[in-house]
């Protein structure tokens, strides 16, 4: 019992960071249907501006929540506009590909700042321990738990009740008609690759805090792809369950059979979802007619 909690409370941790990163990955997509394979890098970026800002700069830890908080905020803004806006119309296999190369770019970024070796940054969250149920739990991953549910909340809400939210759902929805209800797609275009930083930001403080600060937090982000197929890649909640659910297989495998396994599992997942239901557990099947 005491090792199946210990890997039930890391699974969910793993899992809340997961929906986290994917979150900004469906967001990107159900605004502007572009696939964006960089969401790994966003979290390492989000990661060493945050470092950067708290050990390096000296920042109290609120100050330089802040300052990547902005710094997510211009490269949203600036990848929107210099990058893919300029890309609007062109065949979907080039904004892939031009996606693939900025993360490249922001990967080679990193290294020619920072360089290649892990960084060593104060804990952020308590590594103290508690009881549960007869088992030790790391505090610092309940914590992670805890955080990533209230963002997670946060969005939520943000999405069914502000003004920007509904606007954003109803570009999602159809472009044309938002246009013709005075809704900017452009400004709605730049949200949503603001609120993908953002949350690839948060993303990445919380895993470079139970890990390290080093370039495996890019490698971590490719596990957002078999989140996003399974939920579907237009469905926030789905990003919810399959973050938990990738998480929570990859834990289990891991203790209960094979770590070399578990590094796997999830695209393994992905083949198996892709075979079955393409457009995932809670993504909406488009049928076009012609």
């Amino acid at each position: 019992m005491s090792a199946f909690l210990n890997l039930l409370v890391y699974g969910l941790a793993d899992g809340a960071i997961l929906a986290l990163a994917a979150l900004g990955f469906v967001l990107i997509y159900k605004a502007t249907s572009v696939i964006n394979f960089a969401q790994g890098e966003f979290l390492l970026v989000g990661a060493y501006m945050f470092y950067t800002a708290f050990v390096v700069l000296g920042l109290p830890l609120i100050a330089a929540v802040a300052v990547g908080v902005v710094v997510a905020t211009i490269v949203g803004v600036v990848v929107e506009r210099f990058i893919l806006r300029p890309m609007v119309g062109e065949d979907p296999i080039s904004i892939i590909m031009v996606t693939i190369g900025l993360s490249m770019l922001l990967s080679a970024l990193v290294q020619m700042f920072y360089g290649t070796s892990p960084k060593s940054q104060p804990a952020i969250l308590p590594r103290g321990s508690v009881e549960f149920f007869g088992a030790t739990v790391p505090l610092n991953r309940l914590l992670v738990i805890l955080i990533a549910a209230i963002v997670l909340t946060a969005f939520t809400i943000f999405f069914r009740r502000s003004r920007h939210g509904i606007a954003m759902r109803a570009v999602a929805d159809d472009q044309q008609a938002a246009m013709t209800m005075g809704i900017s797609v452009r400004r709605i275009f730049a949200l949503a690759w603001v609120l993908a930083a953002v949350s690839a930001l948060i993303a990445g403080v919380l895993l470079a805090d139970i890990s390290a600060v080093d370039q495996n937090l890019a490698a971590f982000g490719l596990m957002v792809f078999p989140v996003v197929i399974l939920g579907g890649l237009d469905s926030v909640p789905g990003t919810i369950v399959g973050g938990l659910t990738i998480g929570l297989l990859k834990q289990f495998v891991s203790g209960y059979l094979d770590p070399g396994l578990a590094t796997v599992i999830p695209y393994v997942v992905l083949v198996l979802i892709l075979l079955v239901r393409p457009y995932g557990i809670f993504g909406e099947q488009r049928i076009e007619r012609v």
